[in-house]
């Protein structure tokens, strides 16, 4: 399986160790990533908030060298990119005048009919069971605490993934291989994203809220499918601990770790040791 791939700004920088996992976990299932050319931001943390054409430009450039390079499917492993992308998407199907304005804006004629999609999609399309069947290793003793973050299912009428306040689908997944992931209440609340760099506290509190509820309700390990995500719960942990007197040890995998972990991938490979946190 070929399919069109954005890394986005997050996995060429300060998450590279996602695109190290990402990469390791689909070549190993055989799916290879066609990295999109000359792509550029998406804008995701800012641009909405300044300039709706901006906004809906920087993603739909995006879209538009996937439509000239024939991608018909685009993977952004970065929910905060699939979605910018994909409301881009919507926006441009629903206003021809705007979509004309936006092409002439990119200097590309955009019309967006490539399909973006989320690693989930992907183990999805991969299927379940086959998985199931490669693996070489069962993750018993894992009882993650699956984190889906307020991006991934959200807003459902554009993302239309799982259920967008109870989402079920990487529980499915790891339970297939082994683990036992557990029952919180935090699986689709907010971790602060980019307010990582603008107000801290909030983060460190929206952390703590999050790490604290996983931990009543028995997991030894949290699993995320976004980079942003693992900043605020990995990274940040210690800071997190220093704030509330808290003592935190929880391990953050990328979904792509544990699945890569099932197939037999060493945890260099998929650079876990880069975590701040690691399993004892």
């Amino acid at each position: 399986m070929e399919i069109g791939y954005y890394p986005g700004c997050a996995l060429h920088g300060s998450s590279n160790d996602y695109e190290m996992s990402v990469r390791a976990c689909l070549s190993t299932l055989g799916v290879h990533l066609r990295e999109l050319d000359d792509w550029i931001c998406c804008g995701a943390t800012a641009a909405h908030s300044l300039n709706r054409k901006l906004a809906v430009a920087l993603p739909a450039r995006n879209l538009g060298l996937a439509e000239r390079d024939g991608m018909d499917e685009l993977l952004a492993p970065c929910p905060m990119c699939s979605a910018q992308l994909m409301k881009a998407r919507c926006v441009l199907a629903e206003d021809q005048a705007f979509r004309s304005e936006i092409s002439e804006i990119v200097e590309l004629k955009v019309r967006g009919t490539t399909r973006v999609c989320n690693l989930i999609q992907i183990f999805q399309r991969v299927g379940y069971e086959s998985i199931q069947k490669i693996a070489v290793q069962r993750l018993e003793g894992f009882r993650p605490a699956c984190y889906y973050g307020c991006l991934l299912t959200r807003p459902p009428g554009v993302v239309q993934f799982d259920d967008c306040e109870h989402p079920s689908s990487m529980e499915t997944l790891l339970k297939g291989l082994g683990a036992g992931p557990v029952e919180w209440n935090y699986k689709t609340e907010c971790c602060g994203a980019g307010m990582t760099m603008s107000n801290e506290s909030t983060v460190l509190e929206l952390g703590h809220r999050i790490l604290s509820n996983a931990a009543a309700h028995g997991a030894n390990c949290m699993v995320v499918a976004c980079p942003m995500c693992h900043v605020n719960l990995d990274m940040k942990q210690s800071a997190i601990n220093q704030r509330y007197s808290a003592a935190h040890d929880m391990v953050v995998y990328y979904l792509s770790d544990l699945v890569g972990l099932a197939l037999g991938i060493s945890p260099d490979a998929l650079g876990i040791p880069r975590h701040f946190v690691v399993r004892k």
